[in-house]
């Protein structure tokens, strides 16, 4: 299997993955060596007196007077200090939650502890993923009505490169969910797999279960179409195998998948039926969006581009989906080059899930980057095998560097509302964290504008690596 294709098998494909292998595509689009801060690259003052003006006018000192401190890291323990952070949210209906790594211990408890908050107080009721939408299925049903196994629903669906949410943080955080919602059993925390890397069985069985229910006439076709498709291995072997075959077969494929959906839409629900559909509906979107990001050609690299565009519109979608669908407001987990307003690799991955969802929902989505000065971390190493991997402080000139030297150690900061000393550096671009699945990468280091990204920031002073379950 070509470097492409075991990428692909691996379920994910984060941007520091898909870069990785892309390395033409992206020197090309790659700019130039990190831009110093506007402080660093001041002039000396000439006294005292102008050194304190400087100080004053300064990134740092400016995001300081606007910054608001956590007081833990850890998810745990009270709110208060969150307030801030719920003002900043406001009326958003999804936030977007990013990381700088895959997997490390803070960046998962902060999530958590931000979840309660919004849950708490902020009427929030689902919490989405960038997993697949049957592995949302499974997770749901365990929430809200203890349908499973956690251990083994988690063993079995988070394999490949989804492996990095199969830890004992996010395991902490569903039980948190679930402890919740047996107390609240009317008013539960949702769970949503936004992703399209893999298709379940439960797909199949539950677009199945519908048509024989109420398009009987549907239920011959609708088998032939989905013929093969359903999965009888562990989702690892399906990708593995179902990327073996010839891309002319895959294409194909995802022809007879579209025509199923196709079919649906065509018979659509109506009176006590319309919601049915509508979840069925969406099962079977959800079966031919696998189909179709699997279509691409992925032994080329111009075509990485088209198809990582895709990747991040079907998971903004899926989202828009359930939000409109259900009304919950939720809770958004992502790498933060998915969850950003713009692209952080323009070259080669062209549209974020952030800038698809900004545009579905306009001042409804908040994007939060969350960054880190130095710390530890898992990832797949240059040998394939996961490993611990450690980096040392942000060097002068980076954006971290600057958030770093902020008053407080870990905080949360609104950028919408920077005061005017911090906007020209915003504005600027600085090389930012951008640590994905393989490390080292291409995309470890691209230039961002942090203004045009990100609404808001949570940045940490250190991190440290997460407890990986399997």
């Amino acid at each position: 299997m070509n470097t492409h294709k075991a990428l692909l098998a691996a379920l994910l494909v984060p941007l520091g993955a898909t870069l990785a292998v892309a390395p033409a595509a992206f020197a090309a689009a790659s700019p130039g060596p990190a831009a110093a801060s506007v402080s660093a690259g001041a002039a000396a003052p000439a006294g005292p007196k102008e050194a304190a003006a400087a100080a004053f006018r300064s990134p740092e000192a400016a995001l300081g007077r606007v910054a608001h401190p956590l007081r833990t890291t850890e998810s745990r323990g009270g709110l208060a200090d969150l307030r801030p952070f719920g003002r900043m949210v406001g009326d958003a209906r999804v936030v977007g939650l990013g990381e700088a790594t895959h997997s490390s211990h803070e960046f998962f408890t902060v999530r958590h502890r931000v979840l309660r908050y919004l849950v708490e107080n902020k009427g929030f009721r689902a919490f989405a993923l960038e997993a697949p939408w049957s592995t949302g299925l499974r997770l749901d049903a365990y929430l809200t009505h203890s349908t499973g196994d956690l251990k083994q629903i988690m063993d079995e669906e988070l394999q490949g490169t989804y492996r990095w949410w199969n830890n004992a943080e996010y395991r902490d955080l569903l039980q948190w969910i679930r402890a919740y919602n047996v107390k609240h059993p009317k008013d539960p925390v949702r769970f949503v797999g936004d992703d399209g890397g893999f298709a379940g069985a439960e797909l199949y069985d539950k677009v199945s279960a519908y048509t024989a229910k109420a398009r009987p006439e549907l239920a011959p076709k609708l088998t032939e179409l989905y013929r093969g498709l359903r999965p009888t291995t562990d989702a690892d072997t399906y990708v593995n195998d179902y990327l073996a075959k010839p891309l002319a077969e895959r294409k194909e494929l995802a022809e007879r998948t579209g025509r199923a959906v196709d079919l649906l839409k065509k018979r659509p629900g109506t009176g006590a039926d319309a919601d049915a559909h509508a979840w069925a509906l969406q099962h079977a979107t959800a079966i031919h969006q696998m189909t179709t990001l699997y279509a691409f050609d992925w032994d080329n690299p111009q075509d990485i581009s088209a198809g990582m565009r895709y990747r991040d519109r079907i998971m903004a979608e899926n989202v828009a989906w359930w939000q409109r669908r259900t009304g919950d407001k939720i809770l958004l987990a992502a790498h933060n080059g998915h969850l950003a307003l713009k692209t952080y690799a323009p070259g080669t991955y062209p549209k974020t899930q952030g800038e698809f969802l900004r545009e579905q929902l306009g001042d409804g989505y908040l994007s939060v980057g969350l960054t880190f000065d130095h710390g530890s971390f898992n990832a797949f190493g240059q040998d394939g095998g996961v490993h611990r991997f450690t980096v040392g402080p942000a060097a002068p000139g980076t954006t971290e560097h600057t958030l770093d030297r902020v008053r407080h150690r870990d905080y949360v900061v609104d950028l919408r509302n920077a005061p005017a000393a911090a906007r020209a550096w915003l504005a600027a671009p600085h090389t930012v964290k951008n640590i994905g699945a393989t490390y080292p990468g291409i995309a470890d280091a691209p230039q961002i504008r942090l203004a045009a990204s990100h609404d808001v920031v949570i940045h940490l002073h250190r991190v440290q690596a997460a407890r990986m379950l399997k």
